[in-house]
């Protein structure tokens, strides 16, 4: 009893003591997320299927132009034609810098969506950590008939890590020499909390891609060691790489996948056919979680071709659907190579079977640092990688649809106790931007969340956007997006945003605690 006493006395004392005061590094952050974009993705697939530069050092005039297969008219543009409205034709005004007649545009999937100058804007408007996904498709860059650049996926990965530093470079060159630039990348969440409390904006490295250190499977079998995702690990580390997806888009020799739907769906599962001989293949799902709805779709004639004589998509029986393949062995292996090291390893794309396996190595384990970044994995996860300590951030939806993915995961978050919401905007991803709402009422100028900064329209060249209109035509139109998300979910809303990029940390730090 003594004993209890006397420890309750030193707690109290304790109590009374002044709490040590945090360090400017320490403090917490206040700002939005993008945990999912793609600013290289012009290097992948080859490095002619999307058109224009986040940054050139010959300046905006060189950096803002059309690909060269798109003029006169972009009839013959019959990818951005196709991803635009559906059909194989179509046309647009190629021209970019000065005029942007027809693009940027918040549907042009192949043409540039992210200059600098446009981050620089959302940044002034309250962004504050962006994960910039190095990105790449073997199977797309060999079927899109022009290229410059090899295929190799991770030859891709490495040319747009060095594209990253060059741009912060080039932007610290028009800030008055190193390290004076906004856009700072960063390799842990102790020099990302540093770049933030010095008004810059955090830059994460991240990897989306199908056959990560070329583990690809063909019938089945294997094309990677252990050994050999060991090495890539190690080199990704070392490049600055804290984020990463196990599988993405077709099933590899490390995980099943999460389908598409309706023509896209029919796409990606050609690719899965070049990729692993084999067409997705399905079960009964087994409980309340279900893969996306493969529905029947015709492929368009440019990539019908690739299917060998006699071979055709397969029907399915109706849904719901459940992809066969789940984590592999090796796919465990990496996901305890990514723990290890502290990575941040991102659920979306897997199976249900794959992301329901991997939920429970990282619950096994107590290992914080799972994300869902743009809504890519089924919703019933995220209580799971709430209880973690994980965070998830919603694709870009337009206002109304990601005002309901805010309210729908509000109260995971409150029960979890883990406030901080963000998005994944996926510009430069081959996905629609958000679409200009009906209804919209965007009052120009407006202020920034925390009053710091003012916005009008947008305007470059010859060229000014309103939201009202155009949506989010660019990544500079991402504070106007949100002001008008405001205006449908309240100051409520713009609260926790604010805290997202502190989430991000949070989540990143508990991971590093648990490999120490």
């Amino acid at each position: 009893m003594i004993s209890r006493i006397l420890a309750v006395l030193v707690a109290i004392a304790l109590l009374a003591l002044p709490a040590p005061a945090l360090s400017r590094s320490e403090q917490p952050v206040s700002g939005f997320i993008d945990a999912h974009s793609h600013l290289m993705s012009y290097e992948a697939f080859g490095g002619k299927l999307l058109c224009g530069k986040p940054f050139d050092p010959g300046g905006i005039a060189r950096a803002l132009v059309d690909c060269l297969d798109h003029f006169p008219n972009g009839e013959a543009a019959w990818f951005e034609n196709f991803t635009r409205t559906g059909q194989p034709t179509g046309t647009h005004d190629p021209v970019g810098w000065p005029t942007f007649r027809s693009w940027p545009a918040h549907d042009s999937l192949t043409h540039q969506q992210a200059y600098y100058t446009w981050i620089e804007r959302a940044w002034r408007g309250g962004l504050r950590i962006m994960v910039n996904d190095l990105v790449a498709n073997r199977q797309l860059c060999e079927i899109y008939p022009l290229k410059t650049n090899p295929c190799d996926e991770m030859g891709s990965i490495r040319l747009e890590a060095r594209r990253t530093f060059e741009m912060q470079d080039y932007i610290d060159q028009q800030s008055g020499g190193p390290g004076q630039g906004w856009f700072r990348v960063v390799r842990s969440p102790a020099e990302a909390r540093s770049v933030i409390a010095a008004g810059k904006l955090a830059v994460v490295l991240g990897i989306e891609t199908s056959e990560p250190f070329g583990c690809r499977q063909t019938l089945g079998i294997p094309h990677c060691t252990k050994a050999q995702i060991d090495r890539g690990l190690d080199e990704m580390y070392q490049l600055g790489v804290r984020s990463m997806f196990v599988c993405h888009k077709y099933d590899n020799a490390l995980c099943g996948v999460r389908f598409d739907s309706g023509t896209q769906g029919a796409i990606v599962n050609l690719g899965n056919f070049l990729s692993s001989g084999r067409f997705w293949q399905t079960e009964a799902c087994t409980g309340p979680q279900r893969d996306n709805t493969i529905s029947p779709a015709v492929l368009p004639p440019e990539l019908a071709r690739w299917l060998p004589p006699g071979v055709s998509l397969p029907v399915y029986p109706p849904g719901p659907h459940c992809n066969r393949r789940g984590l592999t062995s090796l796919g465990e292996h990496m996901v305890k190579g990514m723990m290890s090291r502290g990575m941040l390893i991102e659920v979306d794309h897997m199976s249900v079977k794959a992301a329901d396996r991997t939920l429970t190595l990282l619950e096994q384990a107590g290992y914080d640092g799972v994300i869902s970044s743009h809504s890519w994995t089924d919703a019933l996860n995220y209580q799971r990688i709430y209880r973690l300590g994980g965070m998830v951030t919603s694709y870009g939806h337009g206002a109304e649809g990601f005002a309901d993915a805010w309210r729908e995961t509000k109260p995971l978050r409150d029960a979890a106790g883990r406030p901080g919401f963000g998005y994944g905007l996926d510009a430069n991803g081959l996905g629609k931007l958000p679409a200009p709402r009906a209804g919209s009422a965007v009052a120009y100028p407006f202020h920034s969340h925390d009053g710091s900064a003012s916005f009008d329209r947008q305007s470059t060249g010859q060229r000014t956007w309103d939201y009202n209109v155009d949506g989010v035509a660019n990544y500079g139109l991402v504070p106007d997006w949100i002001e008008d998300i405001r205006s449908l979910a309240g100051d409520a809303f713009v609260q926790d945003m604010a805290q997202g990029a502190e989430a991000y940390l949070r989540t990143w730090e508990a991971a590093e605690t648990v490999v120490r």
